[in-house]
C-alpha cells in the first residue's frame, strides 16, 4: 500500500516538472541561458535517481515484509490443520467404537432372539411331527386291516376260480384228446384215400386243360390275397371286338371324359410237357437232350408272348404292356436262364414274365399306388373336414378365452376374500377369544362345504 502511494507520488511530481519545462519553454522573453536549463534537468535527474533508489529500497523492505507474514501465517495455517485433523481422527475413532460396541449389542440380541425363535420352531414342528407319525401309524394300521380283509376275500375268490377253471380246461383237454383221438383214427382211413388222390393229380397235371385251370387257380389266389374284387376283374375282352377273353385283367381307372378303366392283362401258363422233358434231360445229364428241350421252351414261351400281345393289347384300352404269369418259381428260373428271352419279350412283343414271387410284388406296388389315387380322389373331403374343424378350433379358443376371464375374475373375488379375511384376523387380534363351548352355544354349528353350497343353491333358487 506504502509502495503505491510513493508512486502515484513520484508520478505526480514528474508530471509538475514536465509542466513547468513546457512553459518555462513557451514564454516569449527572450533565449535563457541554455546552462541554466541544464543544471536545473541535472538537478531533476539526480532527485529522480535518488527518488528512485529509494523507491527500490523500500519496495525490497515491503516485500521482505510480505513474505515473513505470509510465512507466518502459512505456518500458523497449516499447524491449525493438523490440530484440526487429529481432532478428527479421534473424533472419528470415538465414533467407531461406539459404533462397533452398539452393533456387537445388536448381533447378540439378534442371535438371542433367532436363537428363541428357532429353538420355538423346533419344538413346534417336534410337536406337529408326533402327532402326523401318530396320525400315520393309526391310518396306516386301519390300512393294513383293510387291506388284510381285502386279500383275504381276493384269495377266496381266486381260489374259487381257479378251481372252477381248472375243472374246466381238464375237462376240455379230455374231451379234446378224445376229439384227437378220433381225428387220428380218421387220418388213417384218409390216408388210404390219398393215394388214389395223387393218381388222380397226376391225370389232372397231364390234360392240358387242366394245367390251364391250375394256374388261373394260383394266380386268382394272389390277386384275392393283395387287391380288392373292384380292382381286377375274369375272363374279360381287353381288345374291343376280338372276342378273346384274359384269364384276369387289374383294373385302372382311365382318365378320359367317359370314365373307361385301362385294363393290364395277365395270362397264367404252364408249358408242363416242355419244361418236363428238361427236367429228364437234367436228370439224365444229357446235355443234348437239355439244350433242346430248353429251345423247345423258349420257343413256346415267346408263342404265348406273341400270342397275349395280338389278343390282349389294345392302347389306349389296356395297357402297353401285359403280363405272363408262370405258377411254378422253378420254371420261372429256367426261363430266365435263356439269355436275353426276357428283353427280348418285353422289346418285340410288350410281355413280361413274372413268377408267383415277382407277381406278389408287382401286385403289392400296385396296391400301394391304388391306395395313394384313392388318397388324392379323398383329400377335397379331407381338406373340408380340416376346414370345419378349424372353424370349430376358433370357436374352441373363444371358449377358453371366456373361461380364462371367468377363471381370473373368480381368482380376484378369491384374492380380495382373503385380505379382506386377513383383515378382520388383524381387527379381532385384540379381541379375547370365547371357550368352545361358549362359542358352540352361541354360534350354530358350521356345516360342510356340499351342505352349504346346497343351502345356497335352494336359496338362490327360492329368491326372485
Amino acid at each position: 500500500m506504502d509502495a503505491s502511494l510513493i508512486l502515484v507520488g513520484l508520478a505526480v511530481l514528474a508530471a509538475i516538472q514536465l509542466v513547468l519545462v513546457i512553459w518555462l519553454l513557451a514564454r516569449r522573453q527572450p533565449p535563457p541561458d541554455l546552462s541554466e536549463v541544464s543544471r536545473m534537468l541535472a538537478t531533476l535527474g539526480a532527485a529522480n535517481e535518488r527518488t528512485e533508489r529509494e523507491l527500490r529500497r523500500e519496495i525490497a523492505e515491503s516485500s521482505r515484509g510480505a513474505r515473513q507474514e505470509i510465512s507466518q501465517a502459512f505456518a500458523t495455517f497449516q499447524q491449525a490443520l493438523v490440530q484440526q485433523g487429529a481432532e478428527a481422527t479421534r473424533t472419528q475413532n470415538a465414533q467407531l467404537d461406539a459404533f462397533a460396541l452398539q452393533l456387537a449389542s445388536l448381533q447378540k440380541t439378534l442371535a438371542d432372539t433367532l436363537n428363541n425363535q428357532l429353538q420355538g420352531l423346533s419344538e413346534a414342528n417336534a410337536r406337529r411331527l408326533s402327532e402326523v407319525r401318530a396320525t400315520m401309524e393309526a391310518q396306516l394300521a386301519q390300512l393294513q386291516q383293510t387291506n388284510a380283509a381285502k386279500l383275504d376275500e381276493m384269495r377266496k375268490t381266486v381260489d374259487e376260480k381257479l378251481q372252477s377253471t381248472l375243472e374246466a380246461r381238464l375237462g376240455e383237454s379230455f374231451r379234446q384228446v378224445a376229439d384227437r383221438l378220433e381225428q387220428v383214427h380218421k387220418g388213417l382211413g384218409e390216408m388210404q384215400t390219398l393215394a388214389v388222390g395223387v393218381g388222380s393229380l397226376q391225370r389232372v397235371l397231364t390234360n392240358v386243360k387242366t394245367r390251364g385251370m391250375f394256374g388261373e387257380v394260383q394266380l386268382e389266389a394272389l390277386l384275392e390275397q393283395v387287391l380288392t374284387p373292384e380292382q381286377y376283374a375274369r375272363q374279360i375282352e381287353t381288345k374291343p371286338r376280338s372276342g378273346q377273353r384274359v384269364d384276369f385283367a387289374i383294373r385302372f381307372p382311365g382318365r378320359g371324359d367317359d370314365g373307361a378303366p385301362v385294363w393290364l392283362p395277365i395270362d397264367a401258363k404252364f408249358p408242363r410237357d416242355d419244361y418236363e422233358r428238361l427236367i429228364d434231360a437234367h436228370e439224365r445229364a444229357d446235355a443234348a437232350g437239355a439244350d433242346l428241350a430248353a429251345k423247345a421252351l423258349e420257343a413256346r414261351i415267346r408263342t404265348e408272348a406273341k400270342s397275349i400281345a395280338d389278343n390282349y393289347l389294345a392302347a389306349p384300352h389296356t395297357t402297353d404292356f401285359a403280363i405272363l404269369f408262370l405258377p411254378v418259381e422253378s420254371l420261372y428260373a429256367e426261363v430266365l436262364r435263356r439269355p436275353g428271352l426276357m428283353d427280348a419279350l418285353q422289346r418285340q412283343h410288350r410281355v413280361t414274365l413274372a413268377g408267383p414271387t415277382t407277381l406278389l410284388a408287382m401286385l403289392n406296388s400296385l396296391h400301394m399306388g391304388f391306395r395313394t389315387l384313392a388318397l388324392e380322389r379323398q383329400a377335397s373331403e379331407v381338406w373340408k373336414v380340416l376346414g370345419a374343424v378349424k372353424t370349430e378350433f376358433e370357436r374352441y379358443g373363444e371358449w377358453v378365452a371366456r373361461i380364462k376371464e371367468q377363471v381370473a375374475k373368480a381368482s380376484d373375488t378369491i384374492d380380495k376374500a382373503d385380505t379382506r379375511a386377513r383383515q378382520m384376523r388383524l381387527a379381532l387380534r385384540k379381541v379375547e377369544a370365547l371357550p368352545e363351548a361358549q362359542a358352540q352355544a352361541l354360534l350354530p354349528p358350521t356345516t360342510s362345504g356340499t351342505e352349504a353350497d346346497n343351502n345356497e343353491k335352494e336359496e338362490g333358487e327360492n329368491s326372485p
